[in-house]
């Protein structure tokens, strides 16, 4: 069963260069603050980056030293069994409720759950109809 919560993630672009996932990560690090959900695309010479850390102000402040402008927003996480249609469950539940996704990323590895991090236009009726 899909157990959601709010959660806040940290979004930035910056001009696309080679090397830059290694710097940004790099800087994260340095603070020992872990990545637990990214999501990183270039576009139009932009990269731009959203991450969900377990110290979001710790990598806010290791990247605004780097000239960065980091902003923080809320968002929902949803942990659900890593298997053959779970997230079409939550999808359902969501659109079922007329809820609209505006994005999604996650990770499921190998583990017995996997981790999707989901925007949509109403994340507190949205956490609600996940964990009915």
């Amino acid at each position: 069963m899909a157990k959601a919560k709010k959660s806040k993630e940290l979004s930035f672009s910056m001009p696309d260069k080679v090397g830059l996932l290694s710097e940004i990560s790099t800087a994260i690090a340095k603070v020992k603050v872990n990545i637990l959900a990214s999501c990183a695309y270039g576009m139009e010479g932009k990269a731009v980056f959203i991450m969900i850390t377990d110290n979001n102000a710790k990598a806010k402040k290791s990247l605004a030293s780097s000239g960065v402008n980091v902003k923080e927003e809320e968002v929902i996480t949803v942990e659900m069994p890593n298997k053959s249609g779970e997230l079409q469950k939550v999808a359902k539940k969501i659109s079922e409720a007329g809820i609209n996704i505006h994005y999604i990323y996650g990770t499921a590895g190998t583990g017995k759950t996997s981790i999707c991090v989901f925007k949509t236009a109403d994340d507190k009726k949205a956490i609600k109809v996940i964990n009915k």
